[in-house]
């Protein structure tokens, strides 16, 4: 119909993308651009944005009213991505562009000024909804691995592309993008000097995904050692790595790494807010607990955090998602993290540290130590010293643990797990608790060493896992007594 015309469109809400339909209507009165359907202050800024860039890439400006409606119009729009929809619509109502460029496509682009078109927040999110509605993707040529995604993905420089056609536009050459996300330079356990209980420690919070606390002295290598973690953990497969892609797509964050099916670090500074930790902001963005889904989550000095922070991660690491509900309705963020914490034993860091003296007391000592807070110790699973290594194995260096070695020892373990919960599985019921693989003799050492440290019933369980979790590294079908007895060697540490 003349002077009518949509065009596909999409916006963040949350790591999710809403489809959109930009729809203009030409109508007399005086010349200028109203944009309805709940846009928020970038999308109203489109206007001024669209108007130059227009002019700029040769196209003429309307003589007309142009009435921009982004429906559903009771869903909040935000961002950038809806300049080039908004242009593109608007030139095909003024017969400037053939409609037939617009089916069966989803354009998503900032305008600039002088009609370039720019990357925007969230690409991936954008061509991961291309893909599942079998749409073409039309983006700025600048965009990098989001586009990966997508069946087709046309490249366009400036809004003058247009003139030709979409069919004249390259296809998105992704080979640049690749070769820059490429990395180097891993930490490496082998590099961590006279540490072997620890390592111990992380092989099987790798293993079984367990929360980790590593307390010692500065200067022990409990920040290398989290940092070594993900070396040893298992690529992520295809779903993951694209979630996560999502996810550091929308925040604006680098996606190289993941890309290549590494898992995420993140090592947020104790002086976060409880919005950066958890997510929030406006417009609503993920916070730090899911752009670690699917990787670690690292608190160095967690005493310092604030206490509400720190309780805000109780429900999503039982729930493995965030819910955030603001006026215009509730974001869901997951966050299926592994939670590593280092902590100093007492605030000057020299508690039970060998030729160090602590100038702290008693009380003072309690104080830092009870910031953590009872409940999220509840839900870390291992709880490991970390001494400060010895002088001459530090400057000798010598053969250690690599994380290679490690890795090994976990993928055999995660092997054998799969083969034992397949061998006593129950099909599609109720998984096999760990406590009913517990042997007679590890039962009895159990439920004495339990009543020692007064567990409740939330640590037994953890505690079970990880006994469950020991005993998948040695390939036991039962858990021993042994396996009990160092699973729990790892929860007494938090009850001294």
């Amino acid at each position: 119909m003349a002077g009518r015309a949509s065009v596909l469109a999409a916006s963040l809400h949350g790591v999710e993308t809403v489809s959109v339909t930009v729809e203009v209507s030409l109508s007399g009165g005086l010349p200028g651009l109203d944009i309805v359907g709940m846009p928020d202050s970038a999308v109203l800024e489109a206007r001024s944005r669209v108007r130059c860039a227009m002019r700029s890439a040769g196209f003429e400006l309307p003589r007309e009213h142009v009435t921009i409606n982004l429906r559903p119009s009771e869903i909040r729009k935000s961002g950038t991505s809806l300049d080039l929809p908004i242009a593109v619509a608007i030139l095909i109502a003024t017969r400037q562009l053939d409609p037939r460029i617009a089916e069966g496509r989803l354009f998503v682009g900032e305008l600039g000024l002088d009609g370039s078109v720019c990357p925007v927040r969230g690409e991936v999110a954008y061509a991961s909804l291309a893909e599942r509605r079998e749409l073409g993707l039309v983006m700025s040529s600048e965009s990098s691995l989001a586009v990966s995604m997508a069946s087709e993905a046309k490249g366009i420089r400036s809004l003058a592309q247009l003139k030709g056609g979409v069919e004249g536009l390259p296809p998105l050459d992704l080979h640049e993008a690749r070769e820059a996300s490429g990395v180097s330079g891993e930490p490496d356990f082998a590099d961590v000097i006279d540490q072997e209980l620890p390592k111990r420690a992380m092989t099987i919070a790798a293993a079984g995904r367990h929360g980790v606390l590593m307390i010692g002295p500065p200067g022990s290598g409990k920040t290398m050692l989290a940092r070594c973690l993900p070396t040893i953990l298992p690529r992520m497969t295809s779903e993951e790595s694209a979630e996560a892609m999502i996810i550091h797509s929308v925040a604006g964050q680098p996606i190289g790494r993941i890309a290549l099916g590494e898992r995420p670090f993140r090592a947020p500074h104790h002086s976060i807010s409880i919005a950066g930790l958890v997510g929030g902001g406006r417009p609503v963005l993920p916070g730090e607990i899911t752009l670690a889904h699917e990787g670690v989550l690292f608190l160095d000095e967690i005493p310092e955090f604030g206490r509400a922070a720190l309780q805000a991660l109780r429900q999503p690491l039982e729930d493995r998602e965030v819910q955030i509900t603001r006026v215009d309705g509730t974001y869901t963020f997951p966050c299926h993290f592994q939670l590593v914490a280092a902590s100093n034993p007492c605030p000057c860091g020299h508690l039970g540290d060998p030729g160090h003296d602590c100038a702290c007391s008693a009380a003072q000592v309690h104080a830092y130590q009870s910031r953590i807070g009872g409940p999220l110790m509840d839900r870390i699973d291992i709880v490991v010293d970390v001494p400060r290594p010895e002088t001459s194995k530090v400057i000798d260096g010598g053969s250690e643990t690599s994380s290679e070695q490690m890795r090994e020892a976990v993928l055999q373990a995660l092997e054998f797990r799969a083969w034992r919960e397949g061998r006593c599985g129950h099909g599609g019921g109720r998984p096999r608790p760990p406590s009913a693989d517990l042997a007679p003799e590890a039962r009895r050492a159990f439920e004495s060493l339990a009543r020692g440290l007064s567990l409740g019933g939330r640590a037994i369980v953890r505690a079970t896992r990880v006994a469950r979790t020991i005993a998948d590294l040695s390939e036991h079908e039962r858990i021993s007594e042994g396996d009990v007895v160092e699973a729990l060697g790892f929860r007494s540490r938090a009850k001294g």
